[in-house]
This record gives C-alpha cells, structure tokens and sequence, in this order.
C-alpha cells in the first residue's frame, strides 16, 4: 500500500524533476494534475522505470513529432531544427526523459536504498490503454505547459510490492540536476 504522503512525494519529486529536464532555463512552465488520460492524444511515448525492492514506478512522456514539438526538442538541445532529423529528435526527446527520471531517481534514493532505472523505450501511445493490467498503487496524470513549445502529457505510475511511506517538503527537495557521479 502506498500511503497519502508518499503518493504526494513522488507526484512532486516528479514535477521537480520535469521542471528541470523539459524546459530551458528562459521559458515558464506550468505543471498541472489531471483527473484522467482522456485529454491525452499524442501519438507516442518514451517509457523508462525507475525500481527498487519495494516498488516499480514507470513514466510516461507522451508526444507527436510534429514540427512545434521538434522544434522545442531542437532548441532545448541547442541545435538547429533544420539539424534534427527523425532519429535525432528521438535520441533528444528519449535523452530528456532520461535526464528527468535520473533526476527522480537521484531524488528517491534519499528515501529508499538499491534504486535502479531503465533505458528509454518509445513506444505507441496505445500501449498505455493497458496500464490498469499492471494494478498499479498510484497513477497521477500531469500536463506540462511550456512557453513556445506544445502541451506534453507525462504519465507516473507505481506499482508497490510493500508499504511505501515517505514525506518530502519543498525546502529538502533538490532543484538542479546535480552533477556527474563518478564510481
């Protein structure tokens, strides 16, 4: 079971992690919940994990690779549009993902020890029509809206194999990305 408070914690270690991956340093960003995924109709996702022994939590970056969506890939990358051919574009919208849930997952490992994450995979937005197969404990659903970019939909959810209950303020919460840990 995963306690009020801790489902509280990961949906805002989320969005500060979201804050921090998706949005250059010059534009305004706006993170709200939604009820549901029915305002979610973008045509693909980047899915990666991010475990432990006591959970699975999987996020969920939808998007179209339209022409806006590239181009706040491209801009958030600090290259030309013109530069970012298909593959590019994947490799920097799978790049932010995997900024945004290393950033998630450096941020957990404060509350809970052994935390591993996965490689991106994109995949078709449908697949998400099967979440409720996973009987997850905690799905949150959030849209992210960012000067001169389309709106993106992000999907948490986590899956508990014990009781989870953790607490995070604002004031102990990181806000930058960190740095570079060497092993």
């Amino acid at each position: 079971m995963i306690t009020q408070s801790a489902k509280e914690g990961f949906d805002f270690l989320l969005m500060q992690a979201l804050r921090n991956s998706m949005v250059s340093s010059d534009d305004a960003c706006d993170i709200s919940i939604l009820p549901d995924s029915t305002d979610i109709h973008e045509s693909r996702m980047v899915v990666l994990t991010v475990s432990s022994y006591l959970f699975r939590l999987m996020v969920m970056f939808y998007f179209t690779p339209d022409e806006q969506t590239k181009a706040h890939f491209a801009r958030l990358n600090h290259v030309a549009r013109t530069d970012m051919d298909e593959q590019a574009f994947l490799d920097a919208i799978a790049e932010c993902g995997n900024l945004c849930c290393g950033i998630l997952n450096r941020d957990l490992g404060r509350f809970f020890p052994h935390i591993g994450m996965s490689t991106p995979n994109v995949i078709d937005r449908r697949c998400a029509e099967y979440l409720q197969m996973l009987n997850c404990g905690h799905v949150q659903h959030f849209e992210i809206g960012i000067d001169q970019a389309p709106r993106f939909h992000v999907t948490l959810c986590v899956s508990d194999y014990a009781e989870i209950d953790f607490s995070v303020s604002e004031e102990e919460a990181g806000s930058s990305t960190g740095e570079l840990e060497l092993f």
